[in-house]
Protein backbone atom coordinates (compact mmCIF):
# COMPACT_ATOMS: atom_id res chain seq x y z
CA UNK A 1 0.00 0.00 0.00
CA UNK A 2 1.10 3.29 -0.47
CA UNK A 3 2.34 5.98 1.91
CA UNK A 4 -0.11 8.68 2.51
CA UNK A 5 1.14 11.88 3.34
CA UNK A 6 -0.43 14.12 5.98
CA UNK A 7 -0.01 17.85 6.79
CA UNK A 8 -1.95 20.68 8.43
CA UNK A 9 -2.45 18.70 11.67
CA UNK A 10 -4.08 19.98 14.10
CA UNK A 11 -5.09 19.33 18.08
CA UNK A 12 -8.78 18.81 18.69
CA UNK A 13 -10.85 21.89 20.20
CA UNK A 14 -11.48 19.62 23.13
CA UNK A 15 -8.51 18.68 24.04
CA UNK A 16 -7.19 18.91 27.50
CA UNK A 17 -4.63 21.22 28.37
CA UNK A 18 -2.31 18.84 30.24
CA UNK A 19 -2.07 17.00 26.46
CA UNK A 20 -4.14 14.06 27.97
CA UNK A 21 -7.30 12.61 25.72
CA UNK A 22 -6.36 14.47 22.42
CA UNK A 23 -6.50 13.62 18.63
CA UNK A 24 -5.13 15.23 16.14
CA UNK A 25 -6.23 15.53 12.60
CA UNK A 26 -4.35 15.86 9.60
CA UNK A 27 -5.34 16.04 5.73
CA UNK A 28 -3.99 15.21 3.21
CA UNK A 29 -3.87 15.74 -0.94
CA UNK A 30 -6.47 12.93 -1.62
CA UNK A 31 -9.34 13.90 -0.19
CA UNK A 32 -8.43 12.13 3.36
CA UNK A 33 -8.34 13.19 6.94
CA UNK A 34 -5.78 11.45 9.16
CA UNK A 35 -7.00 10.95 13.07
CA UNK A 36 -3.87 10.05 15.86
CA UNK A 37 -3.66 10.07 19.21
CA UNK A 38 -1.46 13.21 19.87
CA UNK A 39 0.77 11.32 22.89
CA UNK A 40 1.83 8.24 20.18
CA UNK A 41 2.17 9.54 16.89
CA UNK A 42 4.06 6.86 15.42
CA UNK A 43 1.48 4.69 16.65
CA UNK A 44 -0.43 4.29 13.39
CA UNK A 45 -2.57 7.02 11.61
CA UNK A 46 -6.59 6.31 10.60
CA UNK A 47 -7.15 7.34 7.12
CA UNK A 48 -10.76 8.32 6.34
CA UNK A 49 -12.79 10.21 3.60
CA UNK A 50 -13.29 13.59 4.60
CA UNK A 51 -16.99 12.91 3.72
CA UNK A 52 -16.92 10.39 6.47
CA UNK A 53 -15.37 12.36 8.65
CA UNK A 54 -17.69 14.94 8.35
CA UNK A 55 -20.36 13.02 8.80
CA UNK A 56 -18.80 11.35 12.19
CA UNK A 57 -17.88 15.26 13.19
CA UNK A 58 -21.83 16.08 12.68
CA UNK A 59 -23.17 12.73 14.22
CA UNK A 60 -20.52 14.22 17.67
CA UNK A 61 -22.09 17.69 17.30
CA UNK A 62 -25.93 16.12 17.29
CA UNK A 63 -25.01 13.76 20.06
CA UNK A 64 -25.91 10.88 18.19
CA UNK A 65 -22.73 8.57 19.31
CA UNK A 66 -23.46 7.98 22.83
Amino acid sequence: MAQIEFTRWRKAAASDAAGNNCVEVGLSTRKLVGIRDTKHRAGGTLAVSSEAFGVFVSAIREGRLR
